[in-house]
C-alpha cells in the first residue's frame, strides 16, 4: 500500500525521515516529497507549509501524483475544550473550516454550496491509532478540529469558534485536507498535539515543544503503518 504522511512544518517530519535514514528525494511544486519503505508499505512524507491552500496543494498532490491511497496527518494544534492540556493527543473525528462565511446568505459558518460543513475522518484508521496508543500508553482523546487561515489568539475569538462548531481544538490545515480526501474518496487519519490551552494558560517554550512532539508522532505515526 502506498500511504502519504504529512506535516505542516518541516520540523514535524523530521523525526520520520531520521528513523527511515533511507529514503529519496523528489523536487515538485517548490516542495519536496519523500519516498521510502516501511513494513512493506511505500511511504510519501511531505510538510505542506502552514495554511489552507498549502495543505491543500501538497495533499492533493500526495494523491494524484503519488498516487497515494491513505493519508496520515501529524502535527500541533491550540485547545478550545478546556479539558485539553499541553502535550495531549487528539485525533480527530471531524474537521471543519471556521473561516468560511457566506452567512449573508442565509448559509450556516463553515458551509459553502457543494461541500460539507464537517468532514469525518476514516474510522478504521482511529480505531488503529486507538490499539497503538494503548500499546504506548498514550491517552488518546477524539475531538473536532476547526481550521482556518488565522492564528487564533484572541479568547472572544476562540469561545466563538469552539461555540459554533462544537469544536475541541483550532489550527490552519486539517479541514482543507480533510475536504482534498473526502472529495478523492481517500480514507485520512489526522492526529494534533495540544500546543497551547483554551485559557491561554501554560506558556512553553514553542520550538521544543515541537521537537519532542515531533518524535512522539514519528514513532506513533509508523506504529499505526505497522498495523495496516
Amino acid at each position: 500500500m502506498k500511504i502519504a504522511i504529512l506535516g505542516a512544518m518541516s520540523d514535524e517530519i523530521a523525526p520520520l525521515l531520521d528513523k527511515l535514514q533511507n529514503y529519496e528525494t523528489v523536487k515538485y511544486a517548490k516542495n519536496e516529497f519523500y519516498l521510502a519503505k516501511y513494513k512493506n508499505h511505500d511511504l510519501v512524507i511531505a510538510y505542506s507549509k502552514i495554511g489552507k491552500v498549502n495543505s491543500t496543494l501538497t495533499a492533493t498532490l500526495l494523491i494524484e501524483k503519488f498516487k497515494c491511497e491513505m493519508l496520515l496527518f501529524t502535527g500541533v494544534a491550540g485547545a478550545l475544550n478546556e479539558k485539553l492540556k499541553i502535550g495531549d493527543i487528539l485525533y480527530t473525528t471531524s474537521t471543519v473550516q471556521h473561516d468560511l462565511d457566506i452567512s449573508a446568505f442565509g448559509h450556516p459558518y463553515g458551509y459553502v454550496p457543494g461541500i460539507n460543513v464537517y468532514e469525518k475522518t476514516d474510522d478504521k484508521l482511529n480505531e488503529i491509532a486507538k490499539i497503538v496508543a494503548a500499546k504506548n500508553g498514550i491517552n488518546l482523546v477524539g475531538g473536532v478540529i476547526a481550521s482556518g487561515d488565522q492564528f487564533i489568539c484572541d479568547p472572544v475569538k476562540k469561545e466563538w469558534i469552539k461555540s459554533t462548531f462544537d469544536a475541541d481544538a483550532v489550527e490552519m490545515e486539517g479541514a482543507s485536507v480533510g475536504q482534498v480526501c473526502a472529495t478523492l474518496d481517500i480514507p485520512y487519519f489526522l492526529m494534533r498535539a495540544i500546543s497551547d490551552e483554551a485559557n491561554g494558560g501554560a506558556e512553553i517554550d514553542f520550538d521544543k515543544f515541537l521537537e519532542e512532539v515531533a518524535q512522539k508522532s514519528a514513532k506513533f505515526v509508523l506504529g499505526m503503518v505497522e498495523y495496516l
